[in-house]
This record gives structure tokens, C-alpha cells and sequence, in this order.
């Protein structure tokens, strides 16, 4: 809103003091606001019809031109010179570049292999490598698939991290770890280690057939160990384990050290092939499934069909927030909008 300062006229000598302006017209005299117009208002509507739409507003004038400023006396090149070794020392320093990453790994496993039993994975309704093309092996790869994209995108080592947690026990996040590792080890030169980090209840060794020992906790519990000697091989084609370890009461605090960082890094530095995959604790039941979580890049919050209730599902997600990507997978779920079969296609049933 503007107004114009009223002209002052002097009053006719009637013996009377003039008219003092009122306050809008004393703000307009004392900050500068004569230069400004009212908006263009018509003085009246033709028609009814014109009634509906509100008139333009006529273009602002043209702001006055400023007057011609002198122009700047004739300079030495001392002058310019030492201005610039003064802008110089004014301008902040670069950070330093970020080292590249190594063309090789830091860490190879190159531990002995041990053989996987196929007939242990399908009594437990895991994917078997070698039994081709079936319904869940489809399924794995639609969700490896994803993580695949999310990491080329992201191009980093923290994106090459996934924890697989549910909010609950018995939700099938084991299941599904287990399930992911295999499908992802079925890609050309890929490298999948499965870190099993529910110390509390430690399961990938065994439903592998594998031997438990040593592992991810005795790792960040001994500075001078190193976690390459505790990876165990698989005769799976590009499957690593590394197992739990011993439990020591204080699996937060040493997830929440400095020493698992060290940890990871080394794991995955110089490695752009190769996959971390953490079968944690349920969220809702232990403390390092959020720990863990600041140390991906992304996560798979497993919820099963007809049993995880939606509360649930908010406050593992809440708990889980350190990760940057967090996706939803839905576990024994029998019914398929689209009608989805993809074992019944490729020839093969479950």
C-alpha cells in the first residue's frame, strides 16, 4: 500500500493552527514514499459481465536514471598487483581432494571353501543354487534387482551395505538374508559376504551346515585381529560367511565404536564388487539393528504377511532412520494381485 504527501497549503489567517496530517501521510513524508503510484484501479466496470475478472495492472514505470558517476582516476599495476596477492590471501583454502579408492581390495578372502549341503537349503525352503529357475529365486531377484540399481546409482561403499531386519521375531528376516545372499552370489564377479550380526541368537552357520566359531564380534572386541582370518568360504560360487562370534554383553557399545568402522571400511575399500549383507537382530527386540543402521546404505525391513502389524513396522522404522534407504518386503505372502508364477513358467513348481 502507498499514498502520496499531500501538498502543503497554506491556510487562509484565521486565527487557527493547520490541520496536522495524518500518520500514513507523516510515514510517507519521513521514509521516502512519495516516488511510488497506487496501483491502477478503472474508475468503473463497463458491465455485469465485466464484473468477474479483475482489471490488469498497468506496467510500473521505469525507474529514474541514476546519475553518471565520475569516472575512477587512472591506476598504477603496483595497485593491481597488490590487490590481487591480498584477495589471495583472503580466499579460503580448498579442502583437500578425497584419496581415490584402491584398484585392488584392501582385504581378499582367499580362505579355504566348504561345501554347502543343497539338500539342508531346500528341506528349509532356501534357494538352492544349482536347481535352476524356480518361484523364489525369481522372487530374490526382483529384490536384488532393486538393491543392485540403488547401489550403481548411489556409486559408493556405504550403498554396498544392506541390513536385512524385521520388527519382530520369527518374521523371516534369516530367511530372507540367507535367500538374497545366494541370489546375489548368482551374479557375474560378484562377491556377497553374509555377516550373521544377531549375536544374540546366532543362526546362518547352522542352517548352512557350517561350523561356528570366531567371528564379527571377537573382531571389533580384538583391535589386532584381523577380520579377513575369521571370513569362512562356501563352495557356493561368490558366497562369503562371517559369523557372529562370541557374545559379549556389550554388542551395542562395540557396534557403536569407532572399531567397526574400521572394520567395514576395510571390507569394502577398493571392492566395488563385493556386497556386505547383515542378518541383525529383530528391531524391536535388540539394540544393534539401529546401530548397525548407520553403518549401511540401505535396508530391507522384512514384515510377514497376516502377522506384523503396522505399529510395529513405524517404530522399527523409526529406530532404523540412520539408514538413508530403507525398503519394505513383504515375507509368506500367498496372494498375488497380478497373478505372478514365475516357477510355473520357467517349468518348475512349488
Amino acid at each position: 500500500m502507498s499514498v502520496n504527501k499531500p501538498t502543503k497549503i497554506t491556510p487562509p489567517d484565521s486565527g487557527t493552527e493547520p490541520k496536522r496530517g495524518s500518520l500514513l501521510e507523516r510515514a510517507s513524508g519521513a521514509f521516502g514514499l512519495d516516488s511510488l503510484k497506487p496501483a491502477g484501479v478503472p474508475q468503473g466496470l463497463e458491465s455485469d459481465k465485466a464484473k468477474k475478472f479483475a482489471p490488469k495492472r498497468r506496467t510500473e514505470d521505469a525507474a529514474p536514471a541514476q546519475p553518471a558517476q565520475p569516472a575512477p582516476p587512472k591506476r598504477r599495476s603496483s595497485d593491481y598487483i597488490g590487490e590481487a596477492v591480498g584477495a589471495d590471501a583472503a580466499k579460503p583454502a580448498m579442502p583437500a581432494a578425497t584419496p581415490a579408492e584402491p584398484e585392488t581390495p584392501a582385504v581378499a578372502f582367499t580362505g579355504q571353501k566348504r561345501e554347502i549341503v543343497r539338500s539342508m537349503l531346500r528341506e528349509q525352503g532356501l534357494i538352492d543354487p544349482d536347481g535352476g529357475a524356480s518361484t523364489l529365486l525369481e522372487e530374490f531377484r526382483i529384490v536384488k534387482r532393486q538393491l543392485l540399481a540403488a547401489a550403481k546409482a548411489e556409486a559408493s561403499a556405504h550403498a554396498r551395505r544392506v541390513l536385512v531386519c524385521s520388527p519382530h521375531p520369527n518374521e523371516g528376516k534369516t530367511f530372507c538374508a540367507l535367500n538374497l545372499a545366494i541370489a546375489m552370489a548368482a551374479e557375474r564377479d560378484m562377491e556377497v559376504l553374509l555377516i550373521d550380526a544377531d549375536f544374540g541368537k546366532p543362526s546362518i552357520m547352522g542352517k548352512l551346515g557350517l561350523e561356528a566359531g570366531k567371528g564379527f564380534m571377537d573382531v571389533l572386541a580384538d583391535p589386532s585381529a584381523h577380520v579377513e582370518d575369521f571370513v569362512v568360504g562356501t563352495d557356493i560360487p561368490g558366497l562369503w560367511v562371517l559369523p557372529a562370534g562370541e557374545r559379549t554383553g556389550r554388542d551395542s557399545e562395540y557396534l557403536a565404536s569407532e572399531r567397526t568402522w574400521v572394520v567395514l571400511n576395510r571390507l569394502t575399500r577398493g571392492a566395488p564388487n563385493r556386497f556386505l549383507i547383515f542378518d541383525s537382530p529383530p528391531a524391536l527386540a535388540a539394540t544393534p539393528a539401529a546401530e548397525l543402521a548407520k553403518h549401511v546404505g540401505q535396508a530391507l525391513l522384512v514384515a510377514r504377511s497376516d502377522q506384523t502389524g503396522r505399529a510395529a513396522l513405524e517404530d522399527a522404522l523409526d529406530l532404523l532412520s540412520a539408514c538413508p534407504d530403507i525398503k519394505l518386503l513383504l515375507n509368506d505372502a500367498t496372494f498375488s494381485p497380478s497373478g505372478r508364477k514365475f516357477g510355473s513358467y520357467y517349468g518348475y513348481g512349488e
